[in-house]
């Protein structure tokens, strides 16, 4: 019955039936916290590269964060029926990228950028990082390529420039005219195809393929990614410890990430259930026209099967989440400990975009208010009221709280973000 919805463009919030307990769950892959804590130790050891490279992280040494804030009066105006306390991860404001692929594309480069150290004798795992800022002209003798709807190829894109690799973006058509800007100013070569996405990560890869020297950012696929996004969790944690804030079983926590390919929200949710484990609640958040992940999902096949395949386009003004094919590493990982997904129609990406600007004096840009409808969905439908008895909710509704994750929107630029507030599409 879901499918028939999905072919239809119409918004649904579908519940993942092999939903089990963290501890049952089979995560068909064989990472554990164990590598959640290496690649935080990482980001650690990249730290004073990081402040030398990019001085606007010297306030956070180093270390690329976003704060968690408090969006009641946002919740109050989706919806009086949602309970708990809401809250914002404001990723749309990380350092460098502007958006939460600063997380996973960030790591990866660095990542690779280690490895290449430690094989040349640039760095030792005691060094200090900040050495490598100097070293352009061994760096420049290698490639960094990423296909990319947008936000992945600005991290990897401006990222891989500072180091000093010859940095490659490849585009799909629906990517936003600034980010191709953008990226170039930075001096970072960008391909654009008038394919989607994955035609854009075909080309890119074989091209990158085809030069001993180059390394390729593969989002489909990528473990490192994943990791990277992951790391997101344990810092989260500390904040609602910060806030006094209490997630256990008679206070649960419900999470909400906007979905295109499935790296980040699949990190973001790998890390959660590390941490929570069944006390936490995650859920995803695509367009009507792009919900690849519910689709790969649903049907068993994920990423065997594209939203082109049951006669949707791909387009949506969610140019982040303009997906057509999911991951299938991420599917599967998610097969077990993923909640659901909800699905939301472009018109009000533009409307949660200004009523969280009028509520909350906050800008996001569209792609990420794609995750206000689900919480919607969530308190306002059947499948939703489902969900919340079937898992005993009901009750501890009133101490539970939610953390909306905002995905993109520090790096618009300012004619572009009047042009949002002033789309109307319905």
């Amino acid at each position: 019955m879901v499918i028939e919805k999905l072919k239809k463009a119409e918004e649904v919030l579908w519940l993942n039936p092999k939903l089990t307990t963290y501890k049952n769950a089979d995560l068909h892959c064989n990472l554990t916290e164990l590598d959640i804590k290496d690649a935080e130790e990482r980001l650690r050891r990249f730290a004073p590269f990081i402040m030398k490279a990019f001085p606007e992280t010297l306030k956070s040494g180093g270390i690329i964060e976003s704060e968690l804030k408090e969006i009641n009066g946002m919740k109050n105006s989706l919806s009086e029926n949602i309970k708990g306390n809401m809250l914002l991860k404001m990723d749309a404001n990380l350092p460098i990228a502007g958006s939460v692929k600063a997380r996973g594309g960030i790591y990866e480069v660095l990542k690779h950028t280690e490895d290449l150290a430690l094989e040349n004798g640039l760095i030792t795992l005691e060094s200090d990082y900040s050495v490598l800022y100097d070293k352009k002209d061994f760096f420049k003798n290698y490639s960094v390529q990423v296909g990319s709807t947008g936000n992945l190829g600005m991290s990897i894109g401006i990222m891989s420039a500072a180091i000093g690799y010859n940095a490659i973006v490849h585009m799909s058509a629906d990517a936003k005219q600034w980010k191709k800007d953008l990226l170039r100013s930075h001096g970072v070569t960008v391909f654009e195809y008038e394919g989607d996405y994955s035609a854009a990560v075909k080309e890119g890869r074989k091209k990158s393929d085809a030069d001993p020297m180059s390394y390729f950012v593969d989002d489909e696929n990528s473990q490192n990614l994943f990791l990277g996004y992951s790391v997101a969790a344990g810092r989260t944690k500390k904040q609602l410890d910060e806030m006094e804030i209490n997630v256990d079983s008679e206070h649960p926590l419900f999470v909400y990430v906007p979905c295109g390919v499935g790296g980040a929200p699949g990190g973001v949710t790998f890390g959660m259930k590390e941490i929570f484990g069944d006390n936490v609640h995650v859920f995803f958040a695509e367009p009507t026209e792009a919900p690849c992940m519910v689709l790969g999902m649903a049907t068993g096949k994920h990423s065997e099967i594209s939203v082109q395949d049951i006669g949707l386009s791909g387009k949506t003004d969610a140019d982040g989440l303009a997906v057509g094919r999911a991951s299938g590493f991420v599917g599967k990982v998610m097969e077990e400990i993923l909640s659901g997904i909800a699905t939301c129609e472009d018109y009000r990406l533009y409307d949660y975009m200004r009523m969280l600007l009028n509520s909350e004096n906050t800008f996001i840009e569209p792609s990420s208010c794609a995750a206000f409808h689900t919480p919607y969905l969530l308190f306002n439908s059947g499948e939703g009221k489902k969900y919340l008895e079937k898992h005993n909710l009901t009750d501890k509704l009133e101490n539970s709280t939610h953390i909306v994750w905002s995905t993109g929107g520090k790096l618009v630029p300012d004619e572009i973000r009047k042009a949002y507030i002033n789309t109307y599409l319905k």
